[in-house]
């Protein structure tokens, strides 16, 4: 018989259409308290869902000390559930000297990696993670501090293309009754205590100042906000579809494997500005290179009132030649920096 939070998360799946029935399943289980829940609710419902569950534990090296136990947690709870179980360490150091990160953001680009490199060795269709509600509710304010605009304080959504996040629309306060009811045991990540990371800070300090002397219904304010914000999301997402081949012209990659595309100016100038700037940020993702706001709104500017043969330098080689009728983007020396004009004025 199921747990009444079992059947919850449950509804969530079925009314969130979560999971592909039948399917196989990496599910990203760290040894702390929510993704030990996950694991166990995965668990409870794989029957009912058909599916076939990995558990993946990705050792960052950041806590050597830790680590054993963490890992001992999940290959204990695994084998107890009859589930498969693997880990694979990441260099978080290596990865945040070669991008210049930070270590947190280091830390999430090295274990994407693992968990991409995790499915295809295990032939996994989705990841699960365990975002709770709570979590939702720090990343919207994070994203706030940033600067982000609708899509960003739109948060997390619970399924994005592979990833899902079942545990979304559950506090962790929930998370740990239903632990304890089933008396499962879980770790603490003593990295969570760090004050040096904003994302603690805003958990263990910013929060419980807002809920004790501003507003104590602040979480559920932030998480209805991003729930609206997300339905708004929705909405422009399928009016940039309807306009993007109108506008956009994307070639095959050259013998080089790099991608040129043509855009419309008098096409893209017909559209509403948030359509403009969502374009243009989903046109560089696809070219491979970053969307920064300031090369975002030089992209406006260039399309909009852009002087013909002029030229924008953007990162990664990206280089985009402004035309009377189009620009035209492309890597004309690969994707790599580089210095000079495309052509002479």
């Amino acid at each position: 018989m199921l747990h009444p939070f079992e059947y919850r998360i449950c509804q969530d799946i079925v009314r969130g259409e979560l999971v592909d029935a039948g399917g196989r399943l990496l599910v990203g289980v760290s040894g702390g308290a929510d993704s030990m829940g996950l694991l166990h609710v995965l668990a409870a419902l794989r029957e009912r869902f058909h599916l076939a569950l990995v558990a993946a534990y990705i050792d960052h090296g950041l806590r050597p000390d830790e680590t054993p136990a963490e890992w001992a947690c999940v290959r204990t709870a695994a084998d107890r559930l009859g589930i498969d179980c693997v880990r694979m360490a990441v260099d978080v150091h290596g990865v945040a000297a070669a991008g210049r990160l930070s270590l947190e953001h280091a830390a999430r680009e090295a274990r994407y990696r693992a968990f991409a490199e995790l499915a295809g060795q295990w032939s996994t269709d989705m990841l699960a993670v365990a975002h709770t509600a709570d979590d939702q509710a720090e990343e919207v304010l994070l994203r706030l501090f940033r600067g982000g605009g609708g899509r960003a304080l739109a948060g997390m959504r619970p399924r994005v293309a592979h990833l899902i996040r079942p545990l979304l629309g559950v506090r962790k306060e929930e998370v740990l009754t239903y632990l304890a009811d089933r008396n499962i045991g879980y770790c603490h990540d003593s990295s969570n205590d760090d004050r040096r990371f904003l994302r603690n800070r805003i958990r263990l300090d910013l929060l419980p100042l807002l809920e004790a002397e501003y507003d104590p219904g602040i979480r559920a304010a932030l998480l209805k906000t991003a729930a609206n914000l997300g339905e708004d999301e929705n909405l422009l997402e399928s009016l940039l579809a309807e306009q993007w081949e109108k506008v956009v012209d994307l070639s095959p990659p050259d013998g080089g494997g790099h991608p040129t595309c043509r855009l419309d100016r008098v096409a893209f100038r017909s559209l509403h500005p948030a359509l403009q700037r969502r374009l243009l940020e989903r046109l560089l993702w696809t070219l491979g290179t970053t969307a920064r706001y300031r090369q975002i709104m030089a992209l406006l500017a260039a399309a909009r009132t852009g002087r013909t043969g002029s030229e924008l330098h953007l990162s990664r080689g990206l280089r985009v030649a402004v035309h009377r009728d189009h620009l035209l983007f492309s890597f004309p020396l690969g994707q790599g920096a580089w210095r000079g004009r495309l052509s002479t004025p």
